[in-house]
């Protein structure tokens, strides 16, 4: 008998991380029941999420029903959230109930951190669908004015920001609006408080994205800290923009600058449920992990993805990719566990993306020994779409 086969593991989150580990622990051989916690048994395609505003995508083509894949899988979906965790992971607490479990892995995502006064006026993009058709929407209504787009970073936990999507949202809005013949009624400006913006990304891509903004015409304000938002304004500690001073070059910066659309990724901690639950946290308030994803000093508890900080290189990414790779690790410690041998797995850590901009992509990777970015090419936005549509039949 498989020695996985009676024992009930739990897998919380319908994310990235999430299900590749229910699909590796089934491509392992794990017969063992499989429970999956989540909200709804769907998968929300959240990289996609940058061609919603051009119409290039719509939410139908980015949530994709997963009741398919479960039955595949063998796994059963509670449709209820994660309000906390006792008995040392080995009790789930849901608002369906107390969920028990011989093994755990947490894949439920991180959290923004909204702490920003005034954050309410800006929408963060990567909180889901309806964020990405509140900016379509808004942008349909505009017919001109300033669009401020920037991200933040979590002070404790260098890696618990992504920023990615925030240069896609830029370079796609950007080329958006030269297709529909009205980026000159527009100004867009992009900010962040370091001056050399994503910079985890490496400086070469730094270096290649800050000269395509120049390319573009599109303002840069970096290196002042956040101080806060207003419905019409984005305000920082020096530095300001004042509305006119966008337009003429020859005015005094103040400390704001006026802005019709603020788009903000703030930086991520862990999830709000954590405060209910004895697990180690990293400084930056993620779930702690080593480097097989296990969660020190508890048994068979084990994390993937954005709600888990990991030992690495500060520039390892919260990224789809990345939850995957540690997904395979967790995968198969977490089965050795099971059979009473030592989980010795670990991931490789390295960041790989296309930076989208509607029409062509900049390829931009890193790892241990190399950095890479290619100039921005149409090849590489079609690989990303196809890229996404061999990931999605997946789960279809």
């Amino acid at each position: 008998m498989n020695a996985t086969t009676e024992r009930q593991i739990v897998v919380l989150g319908a994310g990235f991380g999430a299900l590749s580990t229910v699909r590796l622990l089934r491509q392992h051989g794990c017969t063992a029941p499989i429970t999956l916690v989540a909200p709804r048994a769907e998968l929300h395609y959240l990289p996609g999420i940058i061609w919603i505003p051009s119409g290039l995508r719509t939410r139908a083509d980015l949530v994709v029903p997963l009741d398919s894949f479960f039955a595949r899988m063998n796994v059963r979906h509670l449709a209820a959230s994660v309000t906390g965790l006792s008995a040392d992971g080995r009790v789930v607490h849901t608002s369906a109930g107390e969920v028990a479990n011989d093994a755990l892995v947490i894949a439920s995502g991180g959290r923004f951190i909204r702490k920003l006064p005034g954050i309410e006026h800006a929408i963060t993009p990567c909180e889901g669908m309806a964020a990405a058709e509140r900016i379509r929407d808004r942008l349909r209504e505009m017919s001109g004015g300033t669009i401020a787009v920037g991200f933040g970073a979590n002070p404790n936990e260098p890696s618990a920001v992504r920023g990615g999507p925030m240069f896609e949202f830029l370079f796609g809005i950007d080329r958006q609006l030269r297709r529909e013949g009205r980026r000159d009624r527009f100004k867009l400006v992009f900010f962040n408080p370091s001056t050399q913006p994503g910079a985890r990304l490496g400086s070469k891509t730094v270096a290649r994205l800050l000269a395509m903004m120049g390319q573009r015409g599109i303002e840069t304000h970096l290196g002042h800290k956040m101080v806060r938002f207003e419905a019409d304004k984005v305000v920082t500690e020096g530095g300001e923009f004042a509305a006119e001073a966008l337009f003429d070059r020859r005015l005094e910066p103040t400390g704001e600058f006026a802005a019709d659309l603020i788009l903000f990724m703030p930086g991520l901690t862990g999830p709000a449920w954590l405060e209910q639950s004895s697990l180690p946290r990293s400084p930056g308030g993620l779930i702690a992990a080593d480097a097989g994803c296990h969660v020190p000093g508890l048994e068979r508890v084990y994390v993937v993805g954005d709600s888990g900080s990991f030992p690495g290189p500060d520039w390892m990414p919260k990224q789809a990719h990345m939850a995957d790779l540690q997904a395979g690790a967790a995968a198969r410690n977490l089965l050795a566990e099971l059979a009473g041998r030592p989980g010795a797995h670990g991931f490789k850590v390295e960041l790989v993306c296309i930076i989208d901009a509607i029409d062509e992509g900049t390829l931009v990777f890193r790892n241990e020994r190399r950095q890479i970015v290619l100039p921005p090419t149409r090849l590489m936005h079609w690989a990303k779409r196809g890229f996404e549509r061999r990931y999605l039949a997946l789960y279809r």
